[in-house]
């Protein structure tokens, strides 16, 4: 049985990723094979870090790519409004299209048996074999709370939300999309088809536009009645830790994050945008969360290149001077 790592990434994500591949080379190990899917044909830079490293390889195959992107467009292709909407906002076709590229992982010739898929924008902070262990028993595992945010998931203005998932399922089987494991083969052609066939029949108005490869997700395995194993319901409760950037109590030891005195199994810096990783790998002094864990780990072959920032840093989400406010309502300023 192959077990393997995915994640998804271009020369966009280059400096998350190498943090990413660091932290599961320190904490996982280096024998575990991870698999980089190309989220569009910018990838030089990431094609040039795989070289470098024996267990990374990087899955560009047109044929496994298209047949995912092509579900993913029938998906969209369903929908009432969204394609529309997205025209009108000078999206061409499926709003982050290259994002659905993660769904290759389910495919029959798919590289791995079993899979964990991590976003790029994290890094793995303990051991992912009780992730492993659990597929022995589910098809599909999670660990996160996107539960409490449905919204971010599906349509809730939608009349046939709860008809087609009764509120119970709503408040427990949602998930995020940046971090999950399941198994290659579990959505064939034939179920793809029958999924196509449930959202032409006035079903496909539930997805959300805003996360749309999220909502695809969800909406996939849980049409498809394949129980949702959330570790944060499941696991005992001294043993639950959070894993997103918003939680500003976790505590670094040795560079690892501790939820009171759990390990967390990951960080995900979810809602922060790449560009804050460039701008401090440029050595743009700007401040966000968990920042240094994040320098750790991608300089960790490489601390001669790590930033020095001098002065005060600015904070990521600080508000605009009034400078700036009075400049952007003149129309000076964006």
């Amino acid at each position: 049985m192959v077990d393997g790592i995915y994640t998804l990434a271009n020369d966009v994500v280059y400096n998350q990723l190498v943090a990413l591949l660091n932290s599961i080379e320190v904490n996982v190990g280096s024998s575990l094979p991870v698999c980089v899917i190309a989220y569009d044909d910018r990838a030089d830079r990431v094609r040039a870090e795989i070289a470098t490293r024996k267990n990374v390889t990087l899955l560009e195959d047109p044929a496994l790519l298209t047949r995912w992107e092509d579900f993913s467009s029938e998906v969209w292709a369903t929908h009432p409004t969204a394609l529309k909407t997205w025209e009108r906002q000078e999206i061409s076709g499926v709003y982050r299209l290259g994002m659905h590229r993660r769904f290759c992982a389910f495919d029959p010739d798919a590289l791995f048996e079993r899979f964990i898929y991590l976003d790029a924008d994290t890094l793995v902070m303990n051991s992912l074999d009780n992730i492993f262990s659990s597929l022995d028993h589910h098809d599909f595992i999670v660990y996160d709370f996107q539960y409490k945010s449905p919204r971010h998931a599906y349509n809730l203005q939608s009349s046939r939300l709860q008809e087609i998932f009764p509120e119970p399922r709503i408040k427990s089987e949602i998930f995020c999309a940046g971090m999950y494991a399941s198994k290659r083969g579990i959505f064939d052609q034939n179920q793809r088809n029958w999924l196509i066939s449930q959202l032409q029949a006035d079903e496909a108005e539930v997805l959300c536009m805003s996360a749309p490869d999220q909502s695809v997700l969800n909406y996939m395995v849980m049409r498809s009645q394949i129980p949702v194993h959330n570790l944060a319901l499941n696991l005992p409760k001294n043993q639950i830790t959070g894993n997103a950037v918003t939680s500003n109590h976790f505590i670094a030891n040795n560079n690892i994050l501790y939820d009171k005195d759990s390990q967390l199994t990951y960080l995900h810096y979810i809602g922060l945008s790449s560009k804050l990783f460039n701008q401090i790998c440029d050595g743009e002094n700007v401040d966000f969360p968990y920042r240094d864990i994040f320098l750790h780990y991608r300089y960790l072959h490489e601390s001669e290149k790590r930033p020095h920032f001098k002065g005060k840093p600015k904070l990521y989400n600080a508000p605009p001077s009034l400078t700036k406010r009075v400049m952007k309502k003149l129309g000076l300023a964006r």
